[in-house]
């Protein structure tokens, strides 16, 4: 009898860990896809020209990087950036982001990606390639996207 109990008490402790691990994948899964959501939405707002969501999503003591440029940005030159783009006639033909991983420190996310871009300006295509590692800021029930440094490798 004692045995069957101790028996029942494990069984029972394995289906609760189980079931608290699995919750905890899920809960995994879909706060990554919204911290991928944000990350694509940063990209396209740019591209875009869509200063008013770049504001929300990226905040004013962002520090980006880009391979080659000496001088270091911040998010007025990344609004102001976007808008010429666009006012440029610049559209956004493909974007694609190969291969991410994401490493989780509590509210602040690191984002390791390959991307292709493809834009078009004044009827010529560009394509371009490269590596991006962002920050990203869990911050009053949402992402930011606080810094990033890209390279181009094509």
């Amino acid at each position: 009898m004692m045995k069957r109990k101790c028996n029942s008490v494990v069984a029972v402790a394995v289906l609760v860990v189980t079931t608290l691990s699995a919750a905890s994948v899920a809960a995994q899964k879909q706060s990554d896809e919204q911290l991928l959501s944000t990350r694509e939405a940063v990209w396209r707002a740019w591209f875009a020209g869509n200063t008013e969501a770049i504001e929300k999503l990226v905040p004013p003591e962002s520090i980006v990087i880009s391979g080659g440029e000496k001088d270091w940005k911040d998010q007025a030159y990344v609004i102001r950036s976007a808008a010429e783009f666009h006012a440029s006639g610049g559209e956004l033909v493909r974007l694609e982001f190969p291969h991410t991983e994401v490493q989780r420190f509590g509210n602040v996310a690191i984002v390791w990606s390959t991307f292709v871009v493809e834009t078009e300006v004044n009827g010529k295509r560009e394509s371009s390639s490269g590596r991006a590692t962002e920050i990203f800021v869990w911050k009053h029930g949402h992402w930011s996207n606080p810094g990033w440094h890209t390279s181009s490798t094509k």
